[in-house]
């Protein structure tokens, strides 16, 4: 390693070119962090450095590809290198995933999991053996709301979060006795280009429109109630600064709302929540439920 360990707290934040990633790491610089952004091509950073000149902080480039063991290994080496410590990783990098279990197929749900669990694991474990060297570190992972609430109709976006959450709430008992803390960010609807690209609906047999207008639904309305990412940001930056820690943080529109509505229904009720076969019914018991309006 180049440099020797500095005081300044060095954070690598994943998925650094948009949305919440990129008002992370912005946030993270701003509050005396020393960032290193992660994207795919530096080329396509425009954005992300406009934003951190304006902001008047500095974001440095980290390219590389979470979803590849060489390129997450050379990336983190090239960091460590020139820092000498990782002392906050952020988890970030994300894809959506919209499909009914019945007409998902097994590469599609890989395709995703390989992003959003793989892509994290990659990363924690090039961090994890100089936190626990130096008897300090946090990891954020950033989850989703559907890590708690299996969302209708994204079936591959569900099951990678539920894999996530799962992994995450095992490695905070495993690293707690290295002075490394876990935090899970579960946010609802946030302004990301992710809705954009996330249009599919591989309804095949057409038996499944009324759970995917039903998606739609929720998206349209979310969208419109969209919570900044800079709000999620500042989530993220109290779950690391925080002298009274705690491994969930629901945030941004519907997050806490459909969380806390999930664990009070019983099992019962959530199957139920799908047998409408009126929409306006779904909408009205979804309501109930999760006291979030639809429509």
């Amino acid at each position: 390693m180049t440099n020797a360990a500095h005081t300044q707290p060095v954070a690598v934040v994943t998925g650094a070119n948009s949305g919440i990633g990129r008002a992370t790491a912005i946030h993270l610089a701003a509050n005396g962090f020393r960032v290193y952004g992660t994207v795919r091509e530096r080329s396509k950073a425009v954005k992300l450095t406009a934003m951190a000149e304006q902001a008047g902080v500095d974001v440095r480039l980290a390219e590389l590809d979470i979803t590849d063991d060489a390129s997450v290994r050379d990336g983190f080496s090239r960091i460590l290198d020139a820092e000498g410590q990782i002392d906050v990783l952020v988890n970030n990098a994300g894809v959506g995933g919209n499909a009914v279990a019945e007409e998902c197929s097994p590469s599609t749900y890989l395709e995703v999991m390989n992003v959003n669990l793989c892509g994290a694991v990659r990363c924690q474990q090039q961090v994890l053996p100089i936190m626990r060297e130096r008897g300090s570190g946090t990891i954020v992972n950033v989850s989703s709301v559907v890590g708690r609430v299996a969302a209708l109709a994204q079936s591959p976006y569900v099951a990678s979060k539920w894999a996530l959450e799962g992994m995450s709430e095992g490695l905070a008992q495993e690293v707690a006795p290295f002075g490394i803390r876990v935090a899970i960010v579960e946010p609802g609807v946030t302004k990301s280009s992710i809705f954009a690209k996330n249009l599919e609906t591989p309804n095949a047999s057409g038996a499944y429109d009324a759970q995917y207008r039903r998606l739609f639904q929720m998206y349209m309305t979310g969208i419109a109630q969209a919570a900044d990412p800079r709000e999620v940001a500042a989530t993220i930056l109290h779950a690391i600064a925080t002298d009274a820690p705690q491994l969930r943080y629901p945030c941004a529109w519907g997050g806490s709302e459909m969380i806390a509505g999930r664990a009070a229904m019983s099992d019962a009720d959530w199957v139920a929540l799908g047998d409408h076969d009126d929409d306006a019914d779904y909408y009205a018991d979804f309501k109930r439920l999760f006291g979030v309006d639809l429509v």
